[in-house]
């Protein structure tokens, strides 16, 4: 790339020059966010090891300004990083967008298995599996092998990839925060995840998904069930429905079994030493419901069932997105969620 000096120019364009770089520094120094502003991404693939083979993990890197502190953002079954990264186009928010504007850097990625990154076996693809995943993946940004090297990492998931972000906390000690959405410790296994169960069928016998390979362990949505799943109470548009058939993805069954084994029928989550954050859909009917379920009336009541799951150093705070069922970031108003989560970030982590 050339360069061209200030000093080879006339003395009327050195004024102009100057001024404007004088201009852009003073904004720069009245105007933090708009340094924030600046956000560039690239997309990765990440060199991992799980069993002794090399695998990838495909993210999508986004840095705001001088921030040093990213989000590895893990997404739940049968969602790619895409979640983390809605159309505008249909009415959608950007979770990753916000973040990025509010001044944190992020890694979307897909979880081993689907999406961009690579398939291994599907037996080989636990919560506990891909928690060692994402442990290389937050060792790498912090050395700078992806990403400048961060001084502080926030492990955040949904739903699976929550339960994979708690795991890995809990396990690994190498994160500085966790922000889990759509999982808790109980939910509704008569109804509503009963019908869950239903929804589902073999990857390979999908038409979208029939082309990619997957083994018989692999899983995902019958078509036309994914509102019911994962919105009910809210009803997406026509076009909001086409895109959520259009990207879904898959996830094992083996995975599935030790998400639920492990990070919700256990405790094994007061392991965890750093803030976390609980957020759910304030009508969640996978999760929320007054007998077998989390009681999700209020963040406070949300926050009651909850605590005695955590120790006292994961100072746990509570969040539910009103009005919305189990993948709330499809919300109209989900730009409350990432105000949320900056806020608290900025408390018990920061940004820089």
């Amino acid at each position: 790339m050339r360069y061209l000096s200030i000093f080879r120019l006339k003395s009327t364009q050195r004024r102009v020059v100057a001024t404007a770089l004088i201009a852009v520094t003073i904004g720069g120094l009245l105007s933090p966010a708009r340094a924030a502003a600046e956000i560039a991404c690239d997309d990765l693939k990440i060199p991992v090891s799980l069993g002794g083979r090399r695998e990838t993990v495909f993210g999508r890197f986004c840095q705001p300004g001088q921030a040093t502190t990213v989000l590895v953002l893990v997404p739940g079954a049968t969602y790619t990083s895409e979640y983390w990264d809605l159309p505008a186009r249909l009415g959608l928010v950007s979770f990753r967008a916000g973040m990025n504007d509010l001044g944190y850097a992020t890694l979307s990625v897909d979880r081993l298995g689907t999406g961009r990154s690579s398939r291994p076996v599907s037996a080989q693809l636990t919560t506990l599996t891909q928690a060692g995943v994402l442990h290389q993946i937050v060792g790498k940004l912090r050395t700078g092998a992806v990403g400048p090297g961060y001084a502080k990492v926030i492990a955040g998931g949904h739903s699976l990839g929550a339960a994979i972000s708690l795991v890995e906390a809990a396990t690994y000690h190498d994160v500085d925060g966790v922000l889990s959405a759509g999982t808790t410790h109980a939910f509704d296994p008569v109804d509503s995840a009963t019908d869950l169960v239903a929804s589902l069928r073999p990857a390979r016998l999908d038409p979208a998904l029939s082309n990619r390979n997957y083994d018989p362990g692999y899983l995902t949505t019958r078509p036309g069930t994914r509102t019911r799943a994962f919105h009910r109470p809210a009803h997406p548009s026509a076009a909001v429905a086409a895109y959520e058939e259009s990207t879904k993805d898959a996830f094992t069954a083996a995975e599935a079994a030790d998400a639920i084994g492990v990070a919700a029928l256990t405790p094994y989550t007061t392991l965890i030493d750093v803030p976390v954050l609980i957020a759910l859909g304030g009508r969640d009917e996978l999760l929320c419901g007054p007998l077998l379920g989390t009681d999700c009336t209020s963040p406070a009541t949300l926050h009651r069932d909850e605590a005695p799951y955590f120790s006292p150093a994961a100072k746990l705070r509570t969040y539910l997105q009103p009005g919305y069922g189990h993948s709330f970031n499809f919300a109209p108003n989900a730009d409350a969620f990432y105000r949320t989560v900056a806020s608290w970030a900025d408390e018990m982590v920061s940004r820089y």
